[in-house]
């Protein structure tokens, strides 16, 4: 290829790239498959390969991550992120907001704030020059950062270049980075199946995934990032911070849709107790509320003292951390055979939930942080994650505390445990042991697997003691006469259970995939790799190389579902299922359906329809159901208790319906 055509090809395969890209990440509604995506980008990759100085800083082949750094070069900001002042109480607000007013000599009136929530991540620094990221840095000491450029080009919401015709000589813009609770949570799941330490709270993983010397450890991780403030700017002019957020937001940068104008204290006092309210239902964690004056001529007359500036301070939360003493530490056996210590404690309460366990993660990390039944220990509850033991207070030691020494033998069935090559964690070895029988049942009649209404934890502890299941195909086999056996079980009842099973036979594709319990596929990925393969014998077929072929599988994730389907314990169960009438269904989107073309989230609370039948039903018609809003959104289903989801909505004049008004629509009494 000459190297004029080879220009001008690269220059299309980047656009198109990155616009599918913003598609499929950003706007929930992607237009190619994976397969279709993965040409256009390995075509880019070798044609930078072939032309090497065709490749652009700005380049979505950027976004996969390079070879590893020796180190991290300092970077000096032009202007200092300084850190802000800390609010404990509302008294210190106050002091605060009289502070401001004495400062500008105010008398009467009140304040006009931007209230925004205190994301609990990394702060960083982004320079464009000239429209294109030019550098991405570190907060460092406030002074120096490190230079992280190729780790935050692998965050997708990051634009690598403005959509502006003539953008600024010069934009740094600051914002926090943060790891989402769910990610979070399936990364912890997944280091502790490896037998890894897992990360004491999302900040700590963001942290450690932007400051990785190989940027691909970075890519494999779903950092996202909200944008706050400006800094230095060449260009163009801001004059307030709800005109900074509006502006940016059109250029393509992720802000938080929580941020609020508000005036005066009583304002700042109702955002505080709202994010507050709502903190235990957000997808990333927050410690508090940020409280800036709006106006940026009042910032400037403001000015800043040595460390922080006079307009915000940082309004806390109370800590969600609370003393207690470790009564015992038994092992848990999990569904993949992971024995992990586990921490009873003194019942207490954090952040208005009552905390009796605690995880320990794994017996290397209880004796590096040497925690011993008796302890006085700090606990902490982060988000919907498992409350877990932060510090011992040795201080408080009587000299009776006891080590916990791991186990010998699995705690449940008596069977050997053991170690795995380059694991740190303990396994049973026992395939057939009850615990792990028992945990992957629960799983597989979970709501998001199969759905087997009514079949928890209590039946499935009574389907084992009687002996009646040792894997997830006899659920398919028992009877009503079964059931009568369980204690308190009516004929009602039993017919029910029943019921919900037969039922649970026609499940889709991805939901049997996720059912099946392999190690490190989750629900997403599990209808990724529905969608590629189409039916459970393809995808057991399916080699290493055939299974990295999909987006979003990684190796790990390839050779956990290969080592499943090689284990003849697990194709027998999956035939069993099969021979019972199991039979998962794929179903194809309507072409030229009713809602053709057209884009559903859902939020809140439904008390008329099953969220899930919903979205199958939007999608039959021809319609998408994703999971954000975005300016692409056409319908907002709003149910009781709605969050984020509805105020970005509002902000981006996305219709949103009644549950009533949803079903109305449905039903064809209005239209689409």
């Amino acid at each position: 290829m000459y190297r004029a055509t080879a220009q001008q090809r690269v220059a299309w395969l980047a656009g198109e790239i990155e616009r599918h890209n913003r598609l499929y990440y950003q706007e929930d509604r992607p237009e190619l498959t994976d397969a279709e995506y993965d040409l256009l980008f390995r075509e880019l990759q070798e044609l930078e390969r072939l032309f090497p100085e065709l490749a652009a800083p700005d380049s979505p082949t950027g976004r996969v991550g390079g070879a590893p750094l020796e180190r991290f070069i300092p970077v000096r900001h032009r202007r200092s992120m300084l850190s802000l002042e800390n609010a404990l109480l509302e008294s210190d607000f106050l002091e605060f907001d009289e502070r401001v007013k004495r400062f500008l000599g105010m008398t009467t009136g009140e304040i006009e704030y931007v209230c925004e929530p205190k994301m609990d991540g990394l702060a960083v620094e982004l320079v464009y020059e000239q429209g294109i990221l030019a550098v991405g840095a570190t907060r460092g000491d406030g002074i120096t950062g490190e230079d992280v450029t190729r780790n935050l080009k692998t965050v997708k919401e990051i634009p690598l270049r403005l959509p502006l015709t003539n953008p600024p000589l010069l934009l740094e813009l600051r914002g926090e980075l943060y790891l989402p609770l769910a990610p979070f949570q399936k990364l912890n799941e997944e280091r502790e199946e490896n037998g890894e330490a897992p990360f004491a709270n999302p900040r700590n993983a963001a942290a450690g995934a932007i400051r990785q010397l190989d940027s691909r450890v970075t890519a494999r991780r779903p950092l996202a990032l909200f944008c706050y403030a400006p800094g230095e700017v060449d260009g163009h002019t801001f004059t307030s911070q709800t005109d900074f957020l509006a502006t940016i937001a059109t250029w393509g940068f992720p802000i938080n849709s929580l941020a609020r104008n508000v005036v005066g204290t009583a304002g700042v006092v109702d955002y505080f107790q709202e994010m507050a309210a709502r903190r235990e239902s957000l997808p990333y964690e927050i410690d508090g509320v940020v409280v800036k004056v709006d106006s940026f001529t009042l910032q400037r007359e403001l000015g800043e003292k040595t460390r922080s500036p006079r307009w915000a301070i940082a309004w806390k939360f109370p800590p969600r951390q609370a003393t207690t003493t470790v009564e015992a530490i038994v092992a848990s056996v999990g569904r993949t055979g992971v024995v992990t210590p586990v921490a009873n404690l003194k019942p207490v309460e954090v952040s208005g939930v009552t905390v009796s366990r605690a995880t320990l993660h794994n017996w290397e990390e209880l004796e590096k942080k040497d925690i011993r039944v008796g302890d006085t220990v700090i606990v902490e509850r982060a988000g919907d994650v498992i409350p877990a033991v932060v510090r011992v207070l040795t201080e408080r030691r009587t000299g009776t505390e006891q080590p916990a020494p791991p186990p010998d033998a699995c705690p449940v069935c008596g069977s050997a445990v053991a170690r795995i090559t380059d694991e740190v964690a303990l396994r049973c070895l026992n395939l057939a042991c009850p615990a792990q029988v028992r945990e992957s049942i629960i799983h597989f009649a979970s709501r998001a697997a199969m759905d087997i209404d009514g079949m928890g934890d209590r039946y499935v502890d009574q389907l084992l003691h009687l002996n009646l299941v040792a894997t997830v195909a006899d659920l398919y086999g028992l009877t009503r006469d079964d059931f009568m056996r369980f204690e308190r079980m009516g004929e009602k009842l039993a017919e029910n259970l029943l019921t919900a099973i037969e039922e649970s036979k026609q499940r889709d594709l991805g939901r049997f995939i996720y059912a099946l319990g392999i190690r490190h596929v989750g629900e997403h990925t599990a209808k990724l790799l529905a969608a590629a393969f189409g039916a459970v014998d393809n995808l057991a077929a399916a080699t290493v190389e055939e299974l990295l072929s999909v987006r979003e599988i990684g190796p790990q994730v390839a050779r956990s579902i290969r080592s499943f389907f090689d284990n003849p314990r697990n194709r027998e169960v999956v035939a069993r299922l099969f021979a019972a009438g199991v039979t998962p269904t794929v179903t194809a989107k309507q072409v030229g359906g009713r809602f053709t073309g057209k884009t559903f989230v859902f939020t809140g609370t439904l008390t008329r329809f099953a969220r899930d039948a919903a979205k199958a039903l939007v999608e039959r018609e021809g319609g998408h159901a994703a999971g954000s809003v975005s300016k692409k959104t056409d319908y907002l289903i709003a149910g009781s208790d709605a969050g984020s989801k509805l105020d970005k909505a509002l902000s981006l004049g996305v219709q949103v319906l009644s549950e009533e008004e949803f079903l109305a629509l449905m039903e064809g009494t209005e239209s689409p």
